[in-house]
């Protein structure tokens, strides 16, 4: 496992991606904590941590730069509730293949209000039954999730199931 030192900030690679984005490529490290990220100073629109073995989605200074975030293929189970006040412009997160296992761990990315896209593939929270449902009724600007559109009929489904009791249901057992 390697730590994620300001050096290792200072010496990863730097590229612009296919969305034009200025990208900090931290992928396959070994990382397993979040830190040091000041070390940016906040000149990326973009972070790839992909393939690494990171815990928690926590500990991000405030970067008002970042728009997109790849953290799929670590061992995330843990989300700050607080990731949106830290990264107030994140558009587009990528956490397929991690160890989300619940809605109420979803649940912690409300803070998250620029968020457009959502990828929780391969994880066991997308088996739940009404995931896509719940997801979408949390998230109202997402635009896609687990690399499909969301569609108005998408949206009016949700919105309906929201108004039966099962729906209700759901969402009172996630709140408590």
């Amino acid at each position: 496992a390697m730590k994620l030192t300001a050096e290792v900030v200072n010496s990863a690679p730097v590229r612009f991606n296919p969305l034009d984005e200025r990208e900090l490529c931290l992928r396959g490290l070994g990382i397993s904590v979040i830190e040091n990220l000041s070390a940016t100073r906040d000149q990326f629109d973009c972070l790839d941590l992909t393939e690494n073995q990171i815990r928690r989605l926590e500990n991000f200074p405030r970067l008002r730069r970042l728009q997109t975030l790849l953290a799929s293929g670590n061992f995330i189970s843990r989300i700050s509730p607080r990731l949106g006040e830290f990264l107030p412009k994140l558009d587009t997160l990528v956490l397929a293949g991690n160890r989300i296992s619940t809605l109420a761990e979803v649940d912690a990315l409300a803070s998250c209000k620029a968020l457009t896209c959502l990828s929780l593939e391969r994880n066991d929270v997308a088996r739940r039954p009404n995931y896509r449902r719940y997801v979408l009724h949390r998230f109202p600007a997402l635009r896609v999730l687990d690399g499909t559109k969301v569609t108005r009929t998408d949206r009016e489904d949700c919105e309906a199931f929201f108004r039966t009791e099962d729906g209700r249901a759901l969402e009172l057992s996630i709140r408590s």
